[in-house]
């Protein structure tokens, strides 16, 4: 049996792939939607810009059919004792729920912040050890508090 080489599939590796991402993206929303019944993710982010218009933190994540993920959060380390990073978690949380989440969920490495995510309401669910250094990237879960009413009048 031959093979014909040209219309043979091909594989490579390599760097960040945008087109890819973009592609994986589509196809796992599409496969998920059926299973869950939710939509695909929404982007969720949170920025603080300094007067100057510098970064001073941030996070990333995703809502999906009431869940809230935190992908990334930063917050430069000149401003890491201005509370900066719980006031940049408390407006995730909060536009989370807006968009209807009641859960929420974030990894963090043992050497950056599993402590402070648990000061705040989350519990650890799990490790995953083999991190570089030693170290493991501990898993956690929070049920998001319904927003405060306000009163009527």
């Amino acid at each position: 049996m031959t093979t014909d080489h040209a219309t043979a599939p091909s594989l490579t590796t390599g760097g960040k792939d945008a087109d890819l991402t973009a592609r994986l993206d589509k196809e796992l929303d599409a496969f998920n939607e059926g299973p869950t019944g939710a939509a695909p993710q929404s982007s969720l982010s949170v920025r603080v810009d300094n007067a100057a218009g510098e970064l001073i933190g941030g996070l990333a994540g995703w809502t999906w059919g009431g869940l809230c993920g935190i992908e990334m959060l930063w917050v430069r380390e000149d401003s890491r004792t201005d509370g900066w990073g719980s006031r940049i978690l408390l407006a995730a949380e909060a536009e989370a729920r807006q968009r209807g989440c009641d859960r929420a969920i974030v990894s963090s490495f043992t050497f950056q912040a599993p402590a402070f995510y648990q000061r705040h309401g989350y519990i650890e669910t799990g490790r995953t050890p083999g991190i570089p250094g030693g170290h493991e990237d501990v898993h956690m879960f929070k049920i998001l508090a319904p927003p405060a009413s306000t009163p009527a009048g």
